[in-house]
């Protein structure tokens, strides 16, 4: 029986992607574990907004090709990473004009309904000129934040538009460096967004808004001088207490912008603290990391580097160390222990993979995670460069912005290898890989040097074997 429904389940598969022709199906993967703890996978840091989730039962070791891909989806422009709950899978890129969401299987790849809009938007920068935030599952309403700073509700169900907010009309948001960056955040059904609006005549701006989650009404607004950044809000327990942690600023003449901490249901600010490097130039991008209840680390990487606060009971900040040489491009670091886990650094050529006492901010190690790989017969000596990092449960994952896939052991010692494999070989590919139900989810964003690899959504078998299962019981 089961291998009928098997055999259904490909050709009902083959013949989909035939109709598609964007999708590739592969192979089908191994049965789910028993006993595997899986969970929804709802913004591009997953349910925990921190790079982090609880799976388990997932793959041990895999070869030198990989593990095996499931299915892969040529895409358009974009830099958002896929979101999955509740058995859809929903991806947001750029194609012939439009911002583009679609709902799909996650198993499969199928395409269950798709959303459309025109666009008008080049990255000034010669960067992909899709989107950067991925989209927001809250339930059965998704929220899309588009390049052009486009906010919109989504019914997950039939993908219907329920609401539309402008904010360059509404708000007299400009656009950036990179066009409109951070992703917003559903809570108490609220939706809070870094908007950063036009100057007023005392030259503060709508910074931060909160609106309607159903309606997408106005519910409150908070002011400051400080515009929007690439770097996504979160929401966070500091001392049993729900804060809003906005890590603001936007493209502006001299530079500024920092942490924002606000009382989520009223916009009332808690404090604040100014973060940015001098040059106009800069962007303030990765997300806020909340450490032991009451402390927060922010970083960037254009002069500051990264900074501990603190928390007092009135939720006043005051520092705790300061440290130049761990700040962070956009990836979010790891709290393992006492120490922190990032790749340190702007460019290619200065990041480093390095380890943080969470005491004192001191580096323990830094590594340049180099390796040999062979390109056409030319032996190249590659990176993981501004890597992005996933924790599952107690195991660690890195993804090097040119398409190498490893799991790495850390500690404060140092890094060790225990496997890795050269997915593809294509520049940018910066988001943090997703995990749902055992598949892990990759996304390639530019053109590969190899076999001409379009941008694409590669879904992987990451789930372990039976039989493994089976020998670490025994």
């Amino acid at each position: 029986m089961k291998l009928i429904s098997s055999f259904f389940l490909l050709l009902f598969s083959f013949g989909n992607c035939l109709s598609d022709e964007r999708l590739t199906f592969h192979v089908k993967p191994k049965p789910l574990p028993e006993g595997a703890v899986v969970e929804n996978w709802p913004r591009f840091l997953g349910p925990y907004d921190d790079g982090t989730s609880k799976e388990t039962k997932l793959i041990r070791e895999w070869g030198e090709n990989g593990p095996s891909m499931v299915w892969e989806l040529e895409r358009g422009d974009t830099y958002a990473s896929p979101t999955i709950s509740d058995g859809k899978l929903f991806s947001f890129d750029l194609a012939d004009g439009h911002e583009r969401l679609e709902c799909r299987n996650p198993e499969t790849g199928m395409l269950i309904w798709d959303f459309k809009y025109p666009v008008e938007y080049r990255d000034r920068f010669g960067y992909s000129s899709g989107p950067r935030a991925s989209p927001v599952i809250d339930n059965e309403i998704l929220i899309l934040a588009g390049v052009t700073a486009q906010l919109r509700a989504i019914s997950t169900k039939t993908g219907k538009e329920l609401w539309h907010v402008d904010l360059q009309k509404e708000y007299g948001h400009r656009l950036g460096f990179f066009g409109y960056g951070p992703a917003p955040i559903v809570w108490n059904g609220l939706v809070l967004v870094n908007v950063g609006g036009a100057k007023d005549d005392n030259d503060k701006r709508v910074s931060v808004a909160a609106f309607d989650r159903k309606t997408g009404d106005e519910v409150w607004t908070y002011k400051d001088e400080w515009g929007a950044s690439y770097s996504s809000p979160v929401i966070k327990k500091i001392r049993d207490k729900d804060v809003l942690l906005v890590f603001a600023g936007g493209e502006s003449r001299p530079s500024k912008g920092g942490l924002l901490a606000l009382n989520p249901k009223s916009g009332e600010l808690y404090d604040r603290f100014s973060w940015r490097a001098d040059s106009y130039e800069s962007v303030n991008a990765s997300v806020p990391v909340v450490i032991d209840n009451d402390k927060v680390f922010v970083s960037e990487c254009y002069g500051n580097g990264g900074v501990l606060l603190k928390f007092d009971k009135k939720y006043k900040l005051s520092v705790v160390w300061k440290e130049r040489w761990f700040g962070m491009h956009w990836m979010t670091p790891l709290v393992i222990g006492d120490y922190l886990y990032g790749f340190s650094g702007r460019n290619k050529p200065d990041v480093q993979f390095k380890c943080s006492k969470i005491s004192d901010g001191s580096i323990a190690w830094k590594d340049d995670m180099r390796y040999q790989f062979d390109l056409n017969g030319r032996d190249l000596t590659l990176s993981f460069f501004r890597g992005s990092l996933l924790r599952c449960n107690n195991r660690v994952f890195a993804l090097g912005e040119d398409g190498v896939l490893a799991e790495i052991e850390v500690s404060p010692k140092g890094v060790k290898t225990l496997s890795q494999s050269q997915l593809f070989v294509a520049e940018q590919s910066w988001a943090l890989p997703v995990i749902h139900r055992g598949l892990l989810y990759i996304s390639q964003h530019t053109k590969g040097f190899v076999n001409d690899t379009k941008p694409r959504l590669m879904c992987f078998d990451f789930r372990e074997s039976e039989i493994n299962n089976k020998n670490l019981k025994n």
